[in-house]
């Protein structure tokens, strides 16, 4: 008998290869280990959630100063406001970096709740994702971000700051029209700056703001609410 044959399996390994083994079967429900995995990734995906409204918080915290100085006095510039408007650039884009993070976590809830918790309550409702494991094994191994950048803004836009922007940007009218004593595009110039420059710019960059917002695409965030699915009955 070669040695090959003769060679038993090492205990070690084959306990190893057990590990996880039979873990949430289709006939079991969620088992301790799933519950605690389950509550860990909730309490994830609230500390992330928590990170957002702090963003969102200082934004508004600062706009709200920033609107205050710009009509104090009549002699604020008022290219106060367009700062304003840069500032609220910064924090879109550094929630919008921490909204594809939070997006991690949300996604690994949302697939534990329709295809444990949901089929758990009711069986006779929709099958689970025969893959779910599978997927979600890969991104425990390999975590990814499932977003790309500019859909993270346009989730940040549509629910916070596309109202701000318009905000800031009513405000800049009306201080470059009813504040002024010359003409507004005159009023709108910043320094060297010519007043129909930087009013172009101001309309490139709310155009691009609206278009990132607004334009038909295929979501990938798991579980956003948005307002077409609130009217579903």
């Amino acid at each position: 008998m070669t040695d090959s044959s003769a060679k038993e399996k090492d205990p070690i390994d084959e306990a190893h290869s057990e590990v996880g083994a039979g873990l949430l079967e289709g006939d079991m429900g969620p088992s301790s280990a799933m519950a605690h995995l389950y509550r860990g990734e909730i309490h994830r995906m609230k500390f992330w959630r928590e990170r957002l409204d702090r963003t969102t918080n200082w934004a508004v915290l600062v706009i709200s100063a920033i609107l205050t100085w710009a009509f104090s006095r009549p002699d604020t510039p008022q290219y106060i406001l367009l700062i304003g408007v840069a500032t609220l650039t910064v924090f879109l884009v550094i929630e919008a970096r921490r909204y594809r993070g939070y997006d991690i976590w949300r996604s690994r809830v949302r697939t534990l709740q329709k295809n444990v918790f949901a089929y758990g309550l009711d069986p006779s409702a929709e099958v689970p994702n025969p893959t779910w494991r599978r997927q979600l094994s890969r991104d425990y191994r390999t975590p990814t971000l499932k977003i790309t950048m500019e859909e993270a803004m346009a989730h940040r836009l549509r629910r916070v700051y596309l109202p701000l922007f318009t905000v800031l940007l009513a405000a800049w009218l009306v201080r470059i029209t009813a504040f002024a004593s010359g003409s507004w595009t005159t009023s709108a110039a910043i320094g060297m700056i010519p007043g129909g420059v930087v009013i172009a710019v101001v309309a490139v960059f709310y155009l691009g703001a609206a278009v990132i917002a607004l334009r038909p695409r295929t979501w990938h965030a798991r579980g956003e609410l948005r307002s077409k699915d609130l009217r579903k009955r």
